[in-house]
């Protein structure tokens, strides 16, 4: 059984009772965490954006309905985040199958060419993420995003530091061959940092 935050239940207590700084307090002591879970699920900076948004609308919309667990709402928070990326996954892919149903112009221009281009590497990269295992997309997203080094996150996966970049060369690897061609691995290095 975790430890039960006393002061979270108590500003939980308030907030719940419609005071908004007991509601902001919890908002800045979890917005971090929830925004890394979301973006773990996307991996994408608008839409885990836009999770832990609605996360939090819901939590103040339902706030005398929702149940502390361990005197925090973070659990919630977390179902809350895991549920909505999954509506915004859904809702992407009919998005794309629409887009892909339009004719098409008959010419772009330059400008449009390249602001087209840079949508579908970021898709493409999208995709290369999400085809990696969970464990080293967590690797991943701790060192290359959020800026963790291979040492530091280490204890955080449970791995030696070795074993740590071993596993982050492997999986900058997986993410050149998936994206293919030299443009896009460039892009892995700009975007994630340097791949060697």
């Amino acid at each position: 059984m975790g430890i039960i935050r006393t002061d979270e239940a108590a500003a939980w207590a308030r907030a719940s009772s419609g005071d908004g700084a007991a509601f902001a307090s919890i908002f800045d002591e979890h917005r971090a965490r929830v925004f890394r879970h979301a973006y773990r699920l996307l991996v994408d900076t608008t839409d885990a954006e836009d999770a832990a948004a609605v996360a939090f609308l819901e939590l103040w919309g339902r706030r005398r309905n929702v149940e502390l667990v361990n005197g925090s709402v973070l659990p919630w928070l977390l179902v809350t985040v895991t549920n909505t990326a999954r509506n915004l996954s859904r809702g992407r892919g009919r998005y794309r199958a629409l887009l892909t149903s339009l004719p098409h112009g008959e010419h772009q221009s330059s400008a449009e060419d390249a602001a087209l281009q840079d949508v579908i590497d970021d898709r493409r990269l999208s995709e290369a993420l999400g085809r990696l295992s969970p464990a080293d997309l967590h690797l991943v997203t701790l060192v290359m995003i959020e800026g963790y080094s291979p040492t530091d996150a280490a204890p955080l996966l449970g791995l030696s530091a070795g074993a740590t970049r071993t596993r982050l060369h492997r999986a900058r690897a997986a993410l050149r061959d998936q994206l293919g061609h030299p443009t896009l691995s460039l892009y892995v290095q700009s975007t994630l940092g340097d791949p060697s």
